[in-house]
């Protein structure tokens, strides 16, 4: 179990750094868009949980910014207290003003409060591991995780990257999407997985199907081979957000006809639990947004990436 505990961990980390480029995806013509700033958010990024320091030469590589570039922003955001210079390593770490965003971010989310019960109650009725996830870029950022009482292989926590292209949580996520941001994401995913793009295409439209008819999604071993669960859609009770919630597990602890006929379903059930409970949380000062222009998450069959057919 060790074994894939270790490999999960490697693995989310090589995709966040993957992911973490600013070559791609980023506006090219957009006069408000601020390239400094994308870029020393960069800086931050290309750190990852679990790994330690970095020192330039290893950002320059994550980010694919210059040696030089980089090195003038590390010294910013050290002397912004962003970064932690380590003098006898000569490298960095994240500083605790990072801290201070990320739990300001993370604490006054109401999605996460009204998932806390229903995803640990799950995760041990289960035995199985539990997670809320939301956009980062083209990838998905764990925002709550729950674990069952024997579950110690996927040691997946708040603040895990796993891809949106080859997860049941990621493409849940894109199901739920307008058709405009959905298509953006998946031509984003088509040119990073070049490669390997027609089997990636192939895996997202069964997931859209099975989200269409059934509400959730399977993937078996599809981002990493010891690793299968189910994947369900969730929108804030605006409909102005899109998360998604997952159950997961190694392969050899579960069946996939279980995954189908148990999970899926009970997964889909936690959703709308989560749903009220954020309806009888107490209103915050929140904008009425319309929500016409937002599509039902599971209104009925569509023809998926429809977009993609001409590519």
């Amino acid at each position: 179990m060790g074994n894939v505990s270790h490999l999960v961990t490697r693995t989310a980390a090589l995709q966040s750094s993957l992911e973490s480029g600013l070559g791609e995806g980023l506006p090219s013509k957009d006069r408000q868009f601020v390239t400094a700033l994308a870029r020393g958010l960069d800086i931050l990024r290309a750190f990852h949980a679990g790994e330690g320091m970095l020192g330039n030469q290893e950002i320059a590589h994550r980010t694919g910014l210059p040696k030089p570039t980089v090195a003038r922003l590390t010294h910013t955001l050290t002397e912004l207290g962003y970064l932690n210079y380590i003098r006898r390593f000569r490298k960095y770490e994240l500083g605790a003003s990072v801290l201070a965003l990320g739990y300001a971010a993370i604490s006054s989310m109401d999605v996460r409060r009204a998932s806390r019960g229903p995803l640990e109650q799950l995760a041990h009725s289960l035995n199985a591991s539990t997670a809320l996830g939301g956009r980062d870029r083209h990838s998905m950022i764990y925002l709550e995780a729950c674990r069952g009482p024997s579950v110690v292989a996927i040691t997946h926590d708040v603040g895990t990257r796993v891809p949106m292209a080859s997860t049941a949580m990621g493409r849940a996520y894109l199901f739920s999407l307008p058709d405009i941001d959905r298509n953006k994401h998946i031509d984003a995913i088509r040119r990073r997985w070049r490669d390997d793009w027609t089997k990636v295409k192939t895996g997202m439209e069964r997931s859209f199907k099975e989200l269409a008819e059934r509400g959730f999604c399977v993937t078996w071993g599809e981002w990493l081979p010891e690793l299968c669960g189910v994947g369900a859609p969730l929108r804030n009770t605006d409909g102005t957000a899109a998360y998604a919630i997952n159950a997961s597990a190694p392969i050899y602890q579960i069946s996939r006809d279980r995954l189908e006929a148990d999970w899926g379903p009970r997964l889909v059930k936690v959703a709308r639990d989560i749903r009220t409970a954020m309806a009888a949380q107490p209103a915050a000062a929140q904008p009425i947004a319309a929500t016409s222009s937002v599509r039902p998450v599971m209104g009925g069959q569509r023809a998926p990436m429809a977009a993609m057919a001409r590519r």
